[in-house]
């Protein structure tokens, strides 16, 4: 199986460039990621630094370009997440600056810096795909690791503000988002030929709204292969889980960010599920299964808050054509 290495997975960029890698359609590969801190914090005498805000300092280490033979402008790639193995440990951090207590008076306590471990225990698959993240003695939870940051080159490159942590766009980028995880597919935007697709920054577990503004970082394998959707646009990042469909957006006001979601959400069912538009707007109000998502609220630089309205797929009134 074809494979980036940790130590191959160092960029900070979502912009075109020669690819590391090369895949056909279907192909299984691997991507080894590196965590959001680039290996730093492995203790918890290991403090972040206060500078996370900063565009001068790299985080989300990402492995890429992956070059999918086939794709085009003006397709969509749908990336199939096959798995997400985090590693034995992650960690999270309450930064000096950046956070919502980061002054606080009353939650002295909550000011950081400060360092803490979680240990992640195999599940029954024998890994860390299925296993526990262990807080402390008392408190343990079930591991989702998820991809925090993944996308395609976009158009623009740069100027598009595709740096791997404050980047975000219809192309992806830093989306924090709980549903990219395994089984899930991705869908993307193509913007360059061969679609140009980089991965990372993994999420062990994490909570909506990321309220701290840190997940639980950690290093892992990142099992993907990739179909192409040719002549298709879309606006933003879709998902399609097993029982549903999501539409993704990233912006700011958080009501803004919702109410687009909405529509574009309305705008899928009508065009690939033959909805009228007059019932997709009326279900979006009295379907109790239509749910919104807070997945990353964080005010940090130009980062905007993520979004995502779900949509039942047994209420979809024709299956999608791939």
């Amino acid at each position: 199986m074809k494979r980036i290495s940790r130590e191959q997975a160092k960029e900070y960029e979502i912009v075109r460039k020669d690819p590391l890698l090369r895949v056909s359609v279907g192909e299984e590969f691997v991507i080894e990621t590196e965590d959001a801190d680039n290996g730093t914090i492995r203790t918890e005498y290991d403090l972040p630094e206060s500078a996370v805000g900063s565009e001068t300092v790299h985080y989300n280490p990402l492995g890429g370009p992956v070059f999918v033979e086939g794709a085009e402008k003006g397709d969509v790639l749908v990336v199939n997440i096959l798995d997400v193995v985090p590693e034995q440990q992650g960690h999270t951090l309450i930064l000096r600056d950046g956070h919502p207590l980061q002054d606080s008076a009353r939650w002295s306590e909550c000011r950081g810096p400060y360092t803490h471990i979680i240990k992640h225990l195999p599940g029954s698959s024998g890994t860390m795909s299925d296993g526990k993240a262990v807080f402390d003695k008392q408190v343990v939870w079930g591991l989702h690791p998820l991809i925090g940051t993944i996308g395609v080159a976009p158009e623009r490159g740069v100027e598009s503000g595709a740096d791997s942590n404050l980047g975000q766009g219809p192309w992806g980028g830093n989306l924090d988002c709980r549903d990219i995880c395994k089984g899930s597919k991705l869908y993307l935007p193509v913007y360059h030929e061969g679609g140009l697709l980089y991965a990372g920054d993994v999420h062990g577990t994490q909570g909506d709204t990321e309220f701290t503004g840190v997940a639980n970082e950690a290093r892992a394998e990142v099992f993907l292969s990739c179909e192409i959707i040719k002549d298709k646009t879309i606006p933003f990042v879709r998902i399609e889980k097993e029982d549903s469909i999501v539409q993704l957006n990233c912006y700011r006001p958080l009501e803004d960010a919702i109410t687009q979601a909405f529509l574009w959400l309305m705008d899928w069912l009508v065009t690939d599920y033959e909805m009228k538009p007059r019932d997709a707007y009326m279900i979006m109000s009295v379907n109790p299964y239509v749910r919104v998502s807070v997945y990353q609220m964080v005010k940090l630089g130009r980062l905007e808050y993520t979004v995502g309205v779900q949509f039942p797929k047994e209420h979809l009134s024709r299956k999608k054509q791939l």
